[in-house]
This record gives structure tokens, C-alpha cells and sequence, in this order.
């Protein structure tokens, strides 16, 4: 299963938006309301919790400077990785979009596709309006 954000122009440079998202504590700001719990734990990996949801560990699977963080679950049974791409636009502006990349049956994929569009997508959005209150 693979979904994919649209791409949301966010007024900050490709080079500060990579920076603040390679620190995991930083995806607490990120989160949705539905979050129930959010922890740093060792080597920038992250667990979080959103309601009705099981809790969730990420950690750093690849970077490619400025432009792409791929993070990947740390559990074998729910594996997926989490890829965040920046586009630069301008020196102040940029494009971001994520994409969810995992292997599901298919009752999983369907009872996680519309929770998962909407985390992803409230991840960009919370990340764009970061930087529009600035």
C-alpha cells in the first residue's frame, strides 16, 4: 500500500524544514489533536500514540541532506516507512510531501488507509502552519 500527500508549500527554506524534522523530538509538534501519547527514546527513534490506534515506534532509516528523511516502523508487524520529501522553491519556500510505503494483507490495508491519509496529512498540514504563524 502506498499513499502519498499532495505537495503544501511551506514559507521556510529546504535546508531549515530538513534540520527541524531530523530531530524527532520535533514530530510531537506535528501531531494531530488525536495523540495520546509521544516519546523520544534512544537514537532520535519516537513513539507515538494516536486514539484508537496502536502505539507506533519510528526510527531514522535514511537521509539524503536537505532534501529527504525516510523513516521506517521498528516493529516486523507493522512495517512501513514514512519518506518526507523537500522541494525547494524559493530561499524562504518550499514544497513538502510524505509518503507511506508498507506491505498490508488486504483487510489491514483497508481498515488503515483513510486513518493513515489522515495522519499524514495532518503532519504536512501542522508543518506548514509552523511556519505560516511565524
Amino acid at each position: 500500500m502506498e499513499l502519498k500527500t499532495d505537495k503544501t508549500e511551506v514559507n521556510q527554506s529546504q535546508h531549515a524544514i530538513f534540520e527541524f524534522l531530523t530531530h524527532s523530538s520535533n514530530f510531537e509538534e506535528l501531531m494531530p489533536s488525536s495523540i495520546e501519547k509521544f516519546e523520544v527514546v534512544e537514537n532520535e527513534q519516537f513513539n507515538f500514540q494516536l486514539s484508537g490506534m496502536p502505539e507506533i515506534r519510528l526510527k531514522p532509516k535514511a537521509q539524503t541532506p536537505s532534501e529527504q528523511i525516510v523513516l521506517t516502523s521498528a516493529s516486523d508487524k507493522f512495517s512501513f516507512d514514512l519518506e518526507i520529501n523537500i522541494l525547494s522553491i524559493e530561499d524562504n519556500k518550499s514544497q513538502v510531501y510524505l509518503k507511506f510505503a508498507g506491505q498490508f494483507n488486504s483487510m489491514m490495508a483497508m481498515m488503515i488507509k483513510s486513518p493513515i491519509e489522515k495522519f499524514i496529512n495532518k503532519l504536512v498540514d501542522n508543518l506548514q502552519k509552523r511556519y505560516d504563524d511565524r
